[in-house]
């Protein structure tokens, strides 16, 4: 069987790959030490030797060389703070995309349509599956009250359970067992070899006493109750076929007993004579028991062979055919409930995982969109203090002039150095807020609760369908009257 929900599954999946690995870390822009700054360039050294020298002269307008150091120096741990900054909200970007709100509310749309879809298809799978057992049980049923229509039956089959023909069949072992030991030490007198021998001997007679008994009773005597005249002169025939078999048998076996223990070694010849001539005409009490228990190994055979099934011939196969289509009809179909109301609760299950996981994807975005903000906080304080360490330096390096100088110190000592800032460029592009993605949730809860109650709906609808097939076929139950 095809995979179900493929859409909700591949929802679910996508869902719950989360994005937990992005890592803030305390201080992504470590400051600038302005003092190490102060020592590497030579700050003050280079502003008293340029002082000496009256340099700058008093009508530059532009830096010299060593203040243009210092703002290289701020410029380029700026530039690489902004990289920085990049970085992290290149992959902030990444993580937000990552969440794919909008494919996940698409693909919910998507699932809620095939889910009912796919619902409804094993639906229909189980009602063809269900109708194939209902017509099988149908056609039982009209073989049963034709059967009984045709033969004159009002009564129930009498049927036995698995166990108890087992055990009906075991019986009939066991007599053959029993009678082979029986009649075995019954004939060991006259055999040359004892017991062993007596056994043998008697294990030819068991069979053709208990087996035959059991062939007969099987195929002809049933048929004296049918319905059917010839029917019953060949269950008749075979009740006189039984008596023969059985009195003979048993007669035989008593005379060889009896004949065995001479000296005749034509023993099978002094047993047909004896059969003739002195049939019931025995010397020793012991043949006489030995015929009773013969006879007797073939009355419980033939009651235990008739009483594995019902007496009417072909009664009992006609009744246990609807019996076990009515019992397969029954288990299919609360198979096939059981088996959709999995389907259902697992369904149930994963949109229910799919909210979860929504709701922990906002709060992803909300933690992605949070600390996007404090990183480019952080960077605008960077900027603050690379502009901060730039006016030390500066300042340091002309009071360093100014003491050195001789002449008048250029005007633009005087301005303030201003570091020329970086923006963060934001791709905000298909972006959700907060609130947006809120409400969104809401709607995709609202959506997808509707879904589950419709898979709820159609899981009712189903077992009603499923159910009125009794309805639209009922069996004239003429087989339980």
């Amino acid at each position: 069987m095809a995979k179900r929900f493929e859409a909700l599954n591949r929802l679910m999946d996508s869902v719950r790959d989360s994005n937990h690995d992005f890592r803030i870390t305390t201080d992504p822009f470590p400051p600038l030490d302005a003092e190490k700054v102060e020592k590497t360039l030579d700050i003050s050294r280079k502003g008293t030797e340029n002082g000496v020298e009256n340099k700058p002269v008093p009508s530059a307008k532009s830096r010299d060389e060593a203040e243009q150091s210092i703002v290289a120096r701020v410029e380029a741990e700026r530039d690489a703070s902004y990289q920085i900054l990049e970085d992290q909200l290149h992959t902030y970007s990444s993580r937000m995309r990552n969440l794919d709100f909008d494919g996940h509310f698409g693909r919910i749309r998507q699932a809620n349509v095939s889910s009912l879809t796919d619902f409804k298809a094993d639906v229909a799978g189980g009602t063809d599956v269900l109708f194939g057992f209902r017509k099988k049980l149908r056609e039982a049923d009209d073989e049963l009250v034709h059967f009984k229509d045709r033969n004159g039956l009002r009564r129930v089959a009498q049927t036995k359970s698995q166990f108890a023909t087992i055990v009906k069949w075991l019986v009939i072992v066991a007599l053959l067992i029993f009678e082979t030991v029986v009649n075995g030490l019954y004939l060991a007198k006259g055999s040359d070899e004892g017991v062993i021998g007596g056994i043998a001997i008697a294990m030819g007679f068991a069979i053709t006493n208990v087996l035959g008994t059991v062939v007969i009773a099987w195929t002809m005597i049933p048929n004296i109750v049918h319905r059917s005249f010839f029917r019953k002169i060949w269950g008749f025939l075979g009740v006189l076929l039984w008596l023969a078999l059985a009195i003979g048998i048993n007669l035989a076996m008593a005379h060889y007993r009896e004949a065995s223990t001479g000296d005749d070694v034509q023993i099978s010849a002094l047993v047909m004579d004896r059969l003739k001539t002195a049939t019931f005409n025995f010397q020793e009490i012991d043949s006489w028991m030995l015929f009773g228990a013969g006879f007797m190994f073939s009355v419980i055979a033939m009651l235990d062979v008739l009483s594995i099934r019902d007496i009417y011939p072909g009664y009992g196969g006609v009744y246990q055919r609807y019996v076990d289509a009515e019992e397969n009809y029954a288990f299919q179909k609360e198979d096939l409930i059981g088996e959709l109301k999995l389907i259902r609760d697992d369904h149930n299950d994963k949109v229910e995982m799919i909210i979860r996981d929504l709701s922990i994807r906002r709060r992803e975005s909300a933690s992605i969109i949070e600390n996007r903000a404090r990183i480019i906080r952080l960077f605008n304080e960077q900027q603050d203090r690379l502009e901060e360490v730039a006016r030390t330096l500066i300042g340091a390096y002309r009071e360093a002039n100014r003491q050195a100088r001789t002449k008048p110190e250029p005007k633009y000592f005087s301005n303030q150095f201003k570091l020329d800032r970086r923006k963060a460029v934001i791709s905000s592009v298909n972006e959700w807020t907060d609130q947006e993605l809120a409400d969104r949730i809401k709607h995709a809860e609202a959506e997808l609760a509707d879904q589950m109650k419709k898979i709820g709906d159609e899981f009712e609808a189903a077992v009603s369908a499923y159910r009125q097939l009794d309805d639209l076929f009922p069996e004239a139950n003429n087989g339980k009257a």
